[in-house]
């Protein structure tokens, strides 16, 4: 590579110190007693008129645990002792109710019950049932909040997880990190407001797309940054071979002088994101390997989070780096973690995702309790949707399938503005239906934006002439489930 070391090609680099200080649009509006500013974020955080009360963050951070495949809730926190009764008859008509199945179970000629081959104990304070493959989740049980109503209307896997994501079943819009990235910004200016982590050791049942964690119509500055194991954590974040931060910095320089003269001639706000792309990638090459060193943890930590927490990329070490970038303050940290697709041999199969997930999980709570972080961190568990009560295809002795059931499954929150040791919504003997407080997909969206101090009807972006916003035109906060 050949460096120009002469002077005459050294153009004025920018003071970096200068770049992380420099106000961005929304440090603007919050510093911003009156006018336009206050009026805007007004609208955003729910209040009614200027003057009004804004509505109060629980939530700084949030850490979501997306289990991608859909869990069955008959295996892990909706127990549903009178099905040993049933097994095998066939599910009734009066429960199915003519609803629509998977074209990998409508053609078969009976709908036979399955009930769960594990046994359920109570646990905690609460005395709330719990299964017998998630022992160390039962251990911190007063902390979630079980919400046992969920659902969607999405009854296969891609539409599903988009919809869980975005808000809308067909790919194109932001998603939930985006959007919250977007609303209230970093609170550090060396990482990514939005960072996201699959786990390498995971049964790959379903793929995941980088547009669940994409910023859609939103500024690309907004997207999530995918946080791999290996050598090169960030990709392109390293310097080429032969290459050093020098060399970057007067990169950097001459981009951004190109970047702007392209800004005064077009316009384009996208020339913007990439130049704020490009800095915080730069101040990245020190931040990153400093977050990404767990060696320095001591062994109790390792302990805590289970043998998996010292192989990087497994969910286990994901959920300890997750714990140290929710330190470092950023603002939307998500898990990936694929395999739970189970349509056959689903005992073998969940017992295992339980293993690889169960201790690490449980040990996330702790850690960020007893470091002050839980009270103000929102933890999310839960998948695209639940299994049907019925075995897919043939049923014998401990040894069953489940299909995708949309119309009512499980998910918790716990932390930052949610009751501790607490059940929300209740489904039928079947787990088919639900009987009590149904919580919609956007609910769920709307809840979540709330407890960070957002309303959601207020964080919208125009787009082709059209206000979009994550909710869609639907949405209401769960107000049963907050503390």
């Amino acid at each position: 590579m050949n460096h120009h070391h002469d002077e005459a090609f050294r153009l004025p680099l920018p003071d970096l110190r200068e770049l992380n200080q420099r106000l961005d649009r929304r440090d603007f509006l919050l510093r911003t007693a009156s006018g336009l500013g206050a009026m805007a974020l007004g609208g955003l955080f729910g209040n009614t008129a200027l003057g009004a009360a804004p509505m109060i963050p629980k939530a700084k951070r949030i850490v979501y645990l997306f289990m991608a495949g859909g869990p069955s809730q008959f295996e892990t926190f909706d127990y549903k002792p009178k099905l040993m009764s049933m097994l095998g008859t066939s599910l009734p008509d009066s429960v199915r109710k003519g609803q629509r199945l998977t074209g990998m179970s409508a053609n078969q000629a009976s709908l036979p019950i399955a009930p769960s081959a594990y046994s359920f104990k109570q646990y905690g304070k609460t005395r709330t049932w719990v299964s017998e493959l998630l022992p160390y989740t039962a251990q911190v049980v007063d902390e979630l909040c079980l919400v046992k109503s969920v659902f969607t209307e999405q009854i296969n896997h891609d539409p599903a997880i988009t919809f869980f994501q975005t808000g809308h079943q067909l790919p194109g819009r932001p998603s939930i990190g985006s959007w919250v990235s977007y609303g209230l910004g970093s609170e550090n200016q060396n990482l990514p407001a939005f960072i996201v982590l699959v786990s390498k050791n995971a049964a790959k049942d379903q793929p995941l797309y980088a547009r669940l964690w994409g910023n859609g119509f939103l500024p690309s500055e907004y997207q999530g940054v995918q946080f791999r194991s290996g050598n090169d954590p960030v990709l392109f974040l390293n310097n080429p071979e032969g290459y050093d931060g020098a060399d970057r910095e007067q990169m950097l320089s001459y981009l951004n002088q190109l970047n702007k003269l392209q800004n005064e001639s077009w316009g384009d706000p996208e020339v913007n994101a990439r130049i704020t792309q490009y800095e915080m990638a730069f101040r990245m090459q020190t931040s990153v390997p400093e977050v990404m060193d767990t060696s320095t943890e001591p062994d109790e930590v390792f302990d805590l989070y289970g043998p998996g927490s010292r192989d990087k990329g497994s969910f286990a070490a994901n959920c300890l780096l997750a714990r140290k970038l929710l330190e470092k303050d950023v603002r939307f940290v998500q898990l990936y973690h694929q395999g739970w697709d189970h349509h056959g041999s689903l005992p073998k199969s969940i017992t295992k995702q339980c293993q690889q997930t169960d201790q690490a999980t449980a040990a996330l709570l702790i850690d960020l309790k007893r470091r002050g972080l839980l009270e103000d961190t929102l933890v999310i568990w839960g998948g695209e949707f639940g299994r049907t009560v019925y075995s897919q295809g043939k049923l014998a002795k401990n040894d069953y399938g489940r299909d995708h059931h949309p119309r009512c499954f499980t998910m918790w929150m716990a932390g930052a503005g949610i009751k501790p040791g607490f059940t929300y919504g209740q489904t039928d003997d079947f787990s088919y239906n639900i009987v009590k407080d149904p919580v919609h997909v956007h609910d769920f969206q709307a809840t979540l934006l709330h407890l960070l101090g957002v309303d959601h009807e207020q964080l919208t972006y125009k787009y082709q002439g059209r206000r979009f916003r994550l909710t869609d035109v639907h949405g209401k906060v769960v107000k049963g489930i907050l503390a």
